[in-house]
């Protein structure tokens, strides 16, 4: 009876090994093959659009017939639009993400407000420009321009802020807050210098998304915005139109009449693609230097 107990106990223990090995196999392949499609899809944008960049490319106007245009207008708004919506967004995104981890009751109000900022967050971006559209353009009557784009991408980035940062927040551990009120400090001062650097990591996460993400935005651009420029370089008026790089590619490709569209739309998507990748590394840069500091901190000292 023991023997067939034993058997039957170690028959059950080689089939879960066996399962865990096959799945660790399929999840191994799965990874492996999202990584190399992603750095065939890198390699060819930028392998396309790279080697053919030059600064007169980045810094000259563009040439609606003739080639050898450049992209400088549309390259600044796209710069220009972003700071605009992330220092608009960012205060406002965070400040909301801290309250209602922090201080917000516990009631069916608060689940509601969380419910709206979770739809929000997932509603398409082009919803977000027809009503900047219809806010800017009908209502308000000052025309497709910066500042009409800047707002609605900041609108957009509002609940994605809101959510991460609360969930960034929630993951702090309990014991961190509580050490620091046995300790004297106020729950202000808790929420300021213990428990926001200790979420840094996924608030910078976040930060990082919507970044990226408004960047290389063009339905809310497009609608709020416009599909040019002011037609000079350096123009940091806000009621100009706001037409960036997206737009400008989307432009390019579909209805050109320069001959070298194709090569444009090739150079335009590769700076895109850099500019997004750059963008993203400077903003998770802290957290890698957290990470190093942390682990040499760990490391003990030879006497």
């Amino acid at each position: 009876m023991k023997d067939s107990l034993f058997h039957h106990h170690r028959k059950a223990i080689t089939s879960a090994m066996y399962k865990n090995r096959l799945f660790h196999i399929f999840v191994t392949i799965v990874t492996v093959t999202t990584f190399l499609f992603i750095i065939a899809l890198l390699y060819t944008i930028l392998g396309k659009g790279l080697p053919k960049l030059s600064v007169d490319f980045l810094l000259k106007l563009p040439d609606e017939l003739e080639a050898g245009g450049g992209i400088g207008p549309f390259l600044f708004n796209s710069f220009y639009v972003l700071i605009l919506s992330l220092l608009l967004s960012l205060p406002i995104g965070i400040g909301a993400g801290i309250f209602l981890s922090e201080y917000a009751p516990n009631n069916r109000f608060t689940e509601f407000v969380r419910t709206c900022i979770e739809g929000l967050a997932s509603v398409p971006s082009i919803v977000f420009g027809l009503f900047g559209y219809v806010l800017f353009v009908e209502y308000v009557g000052i025309g497709l321009t910066i500042i009409g784009a800047a707002i609605t991408l900041a609108l957009l980035n509002l609940p994605v802020l809101a959510r991460v940062t609360e969930e960034a927040i929630q993951a702090v551990p309990k014991d961190i807050r509580e050490a620091s009120l046995a300790l004297g400090a106020t729950k202000s001062q808790t929420v300021l210098k213990v428990v926001l650097p200790a979420a840094l990591n996924g608030i910078l996460t976040g930060i990082s998304l919507v970044a990226c993400r408004a960047f290389g935005e063009s339905a809310i651009i497009i609608l709020a915005g416009g599909t040019s420029t002011s037609g000079f370089m350096w123009d940091f008026n806000l009621l100009s139109q706001g037409g960036t790089l997206p737009v400008h590619l989307w432009y390019v490709q579909s209805e050109a009449l320069v001959p070298d569209a194709k090569e444009i739309a090739e150079k335009s998507a590769a700076i895109l693609v850099l500019i997004v990748l750059i963008i993203s590394f400077t903003v998770r840069l802290p957290i890698w230097i957290q990470t190093l500091v942390t682990k040499l901190k760990a490391t003990p000292r030879k006497s």
